[in-house]
């Protein structure tokens, strides 16, 4: 198959692929990278593969195929290639959770020599990162890539680029509970696709639904997040969207559990958990056990409870996610006090500080915890984050070096109590 035939067949799998037929197209681009001997359009094909197994969920052939895209990129002898096929294996341990992988392979890509690929593609790099550390609850780095890959977006005038990072912003602040950017950023994210995504994947419009919905239901509003969160599954059944489809699921249970509809919400979490299971998003099963282990608690199922949280601290550890541990400590923690051990209860105590000395979620101006409950938080040039309320005033000019002089001076120590351990503790805030 010769280099004009191979794009007619690449263009036609997209036709398919866009109308939904998904089986069909990949059958054609499977059949054009078996036949096809243009090493561009086997590369070109190579990336239809990896971004529908992505959308599909089916993240390991996506892998595969990235490996086999980034061969085919050395075969051509290509930095802007190379660049590209780097990028979709970051995109592919990402989904998988592999985070410090994908953290090397973007850093990979950033240390390519310049190319025309890489002003193209550097803020989907950063994005790619930032997601990454977000997902090791690294927020201050998190937060420096979201703003680089946004910086981007707005340079090169990258709307459908500066959706994406709005919705991991929004993701971002909800972990971090400043809830009213957490709904802001999705916002602003549904605003670009209302002016600018005409011709986009309904893909973006589902993607900041979700995210609305997370922060409605984050603030309260259950009506409001049942609304986005039902558009946002019935575009991910539309287009065979999996990994979508279980994010609404946990979505929906959570909204259930907040209204305290356990029986509604439990078969939901189970929906969840196993679309979750299938695809390969461990962080997500975390998040669906979380879920679990407190509905166990509203029902008194207290061994049940420790139970799903000991399957997801398992999953929390492998993953390398600081901030699902932590939370995780703190619902023990509670489980052991109400049941009277008082040993077990100091584990967790102990862990739960040490996990708020990893992630430094706490605010280096006013030395209060970050996450601890909703509140307002702003950043500086750094990427430092601190309280609105109770300002402390810095000059502009103030470096990195000397706000973290700042943060040293003020930041609390873990308040472990010495064993044996006096009764009652100071209760940890909410998981």
């Amino acid at each position: 198959m010769g280099q004009d035939q191979t794009k007619q067949q690449i263009e036609k799998g997209l036709q398919l692929y866009q109308s939904n037929q998904t089986e069909k197209a990949l059958q054609l681009w499977m059949k054009v990278l078996e036949k096809s001997s243009d090493l561009v359009g086997r590369f070109r094909v190579l990336g239809c593969l990896v971004t529908a197994h992505s959308e599909m969920g089916r993240y390991k052939e996506m892998l595969k195929f990235a490996v086999v895209q980034i061969d085919t990129a050395r075969e051509l002898e290509d930095a802007n290639f190379l660049l590209e096929s780097y990028l979709n294996l970051a995109r592919s341990n990402e989904k998988l959770c592999e985070f410090h992988k994908t953290i090397s392979y973007c850093k990979t890509c950033l240390g390519l020599p310049g190319t025309r690929a890489a002003a193209q593609l550097g803020g989907q790099v950063s994005l790619s990162m930032g997601n990454a550390f977000l997902g090791l609850s690294l927020f201050q780095k998190a937060l420096e890539s979201f703003e680089k890959a946004l910086r981007y977006a707005h340079n090169n005038d990258d709307a459908m680029l500066e959706c994406r990072v709005c919705c991991s912003l929004g993701s971002f602040y909800a972990q971090v509970k400043d809830y009213e950017k957490a709904l802001f950023f999705p916002c602003k994210a549904a605003e670009l696709v209302s002016d600018y995504g005409k011709g986009w994947s309904l893909k973006y419009r589902a993607m900041s639904q979700y995210h609305m919905a997370v922060a409605y239901r984050l603030l309260g509003h259950l009506g409001s997040a049942m609304e986005c969160c039902e558009e946002s599954m019935k575009i991910a059944l539309q287009h065979g969207d999996r990994p979508l489809q279980a994010l609404c699921l946990l979505c929906f249970a959570d909204i259930h559990r907040s209204r305290g509809d356990l029986q509604t919400a439990f078969p939901r979490y189970d929906s969840a958990m196993s679309i979750m299971t299938e695809i390969g998003n461990r962080l997500g099963q975390v998040q669906v056990l979380l879920g679990v282990a407190k509905c166990w608690v509203a029902r008194k199922a207290l061994d049940k409870a420790l139970g799903a949280i000991e399957r997801a601290q398992d999953l929390a550890e492998e993953v390398g996610n600081k901030l699902a541990q932590l939370k995780l400590h703190c619902l023990s923690e509670s489980i052991y006090r109400s049941k009277g051990l008082q040993r077990e209860l100091r584990a967790h105590v102990v862990r739960f500080h040490e996990c708020v000395e990893e992630t430094e979620l706490y605010c280096g101006l006013c030395g209060e915890s970050i996450g601890e409950k909703n509140s307002r938080l702003q950043a500086l040039p750094c990427s430092h984050i601190f309280h609105l309320s109770g300002p402390v005033f810095l000059p502009k000019e103030t470096t990195e070096r000397e706000f973290s002089k700042v943060m040293g001076e003020r930041r609390p120590g873990p308040e472990v109590p010495p064993s044996p351990m006096p009764d009652p503790w100071p209760r940890l805030w909410p998981a």
